[in-house]
This record gives structure tokens, sequence and C-alpha cells, in this order.
């Protein structure tokens, strides 16, 4: 049997019951920790399952998933995903690989931040699609996700960004000479995502009537959601380029214009400097 086993969010005790027995048993158990992170050493995980566990990393679970599954169809072999196992795209292959090779196959769910986001204040169904925001470079700055968050605030609706994270990239360098180097892991937070949204929103104005967002606009900063040291931040667009929520990871969240009157007296705990029962920008 195959097993996918969703983690949670905040530490090595957010595992479920069923997901914990399932890793008690099974032969060889794989930990994917590349699209996102929880917030404990592996030798923690280790000693608290009380079994060793097998590093997935972005190139095993990309490209050699054949090896994770191989010996699954006569033995439990489990891999374990922060968050929820289908909070990624990537976690879904296994899924069809699985039975594309007949290996039974199960599912143990968890928290993930899709819904661990409400611990804001602000509904969840209220919230329209979700975006990402990647790292920009010298040459490479992606803004499509603009226009998904502009679709969302035309629904008034919420919208969650999800922040970039570099873990185990190559470097240009070592792709050029075929020989792998890494970089420094590298995890977006709210201030270098504002930034980057401001640098579209001045684009925009330059080049249009923009009216989705200004500096003034509102968001909602999230860091390390589900931890001890969870944090939250209710800011405008230009003030949370300056914030900081210390260590990874982060989420911001873009507000609808119109919020439920609860929503807003909610958010209003985490804003020291705006009143926000009439603020609409």
């Amino acid at each position: 049997m195959f097993y996918l086993i969703g983690l949670g969010l905040g530490d090595i005790k957010d595992i479920t019951v069923k997901g914990l027995e399932i890793v008690k048993q099974c032969s060889r158990v794989y930990l994917e920790m590349y699209t996102s992170i929880l917030g404990c050493s592996l030798e923690d995980m280790q000693e608290f399952y009380g079994r060793p566990l097998l590093l997935a990393d972005r190139d095993l679970v990309e490209q050699g998933a054949d090896e994770i599954l191989a010996g699954a169809a006569d033995a439990d072999v489990a891999l374990l995903v922060v968050g929820d196992p289908f909070g990624a795209t990537t976690h879904t292959d296994f899924i069809l690989r699985a039975k594309e090779k007949n290996i039974p196959y199960k599912v143990v769910h968890n928290a993930s931040i899709m819904n661990a986001i409400g611990c804001c204040g602000l509904q969840l169904y209220k919230f329209g699609e979700t975006v990402s925001i990647p790292y920009w470079d010298e040459t490479w700055k992606p803004d499509s996700f603009y226009d998904k968050i502009k679709l969302n605030r035309l629904h008034n609706m919420h919208t969650l960004c999800l922040l970039d994270i570099k873990v185990k990239e190559p470097t240009p360098e070592s792709l050029m000479r075929k020989r792998k180097e890494y970089m420094p892991p590298r995890f977006m937070s709210v201030a270098e995502a504002a930034q980057q949204l401001l640098a579209i929103v001045e684009k925009k104005d330059a080049l249009e009537r923009n009216t989705v967002l200004n500096e003034q606009s509102l968001c909602v900063g999230l860091a390390r959601v589900g931890q001890d040291t969870q944090e939250i931040v209710v800011n405008t667009l230009h003030g949370m380029r300056a914030t900081d929520l210390g260590g990874p990871l982060h989420s911001l969240i873009i507000p609808a214009k119109e919020m439920h009157p609860l929503e807003v007296e909610f958010l209003q705990q985490y804003s020291a400097s705006i009143k926000l029962d009439d603020y609409n920008h």
C-alpha cells in the first residue's frame, strides 16, 4: 500500500493519530519538505515517529516518483507532506502513477494553509482564486497573478497569496557546467511580496487607469500559521513592505474592498494604526 500523509502546519504533533499509526508500520517512509517546511528538525521528527525518515528532495519527488513507489504493491510505503497532501499539485501525480501500476493507496488529510488562513478572521467562503507570487530576478518579472487579484477584487472576494519558496534551486552556473550546485534556501517575506506588488501597481498606473490596488490598499500578513510563534499583521500595502514578521513561512492576503462587520472586528485586533470600520481602499 502507498500512503500519502499530511503532517499539518505546526509541529511534529500535528500528524493525525491515523497518520502516526501508519508511519510506524511502514517499511519505508519518505519526507517531502521542498513545497513547504515544518517548524521542527528532521532529528526531532525521527525521534517522535520512532523511525528513520528518507528525505525526498525536489529531484526525487518530481523525477523519481517510481523510486518512491517501488515495492509499494507488496509492502507499505509512505510519503509525508507538510500541510495537506493535495495542497500542491505535485502530489496528485503520485496517485495517478500508483493507479497506473495497480498499487493500492490511501490518503490521510490534515490542515493546510488553504483552510488555516481563516485564523485571521476573514471568512473562507469569501476567498476567490489563490495566487502564487514568485521571486523576481533581473530578467524575469512575471505579473500575470495580478490579473487574478483584480478579478477577485471585482467580485468582492479575498485573495490568498502564496509566497515563493526556493529550496535546493540549482545555480545558473551549475546548470551550464552540468554539475549540481545549489543556492541557499530562500523564503519570500510579506515585505518582499508587498514590494513586488507595489512595483506592479506603479507599472499599471503608468500604462492604464489602475483601480485594483494602490499604496493604501489593505493587506494581511501572516507568518508561521499554526505554530506557537504565529503572527498576523494588518497594514497598508505601503506599510507592509517595511513589516518584519520574522522567519518563514509567510502568506499575504488582499482582502475584498467590502468586508462583513465580523471580519472587520476580528481584523482590527491586528491593526494598531488603522481604523478599519470605514476604511475603503
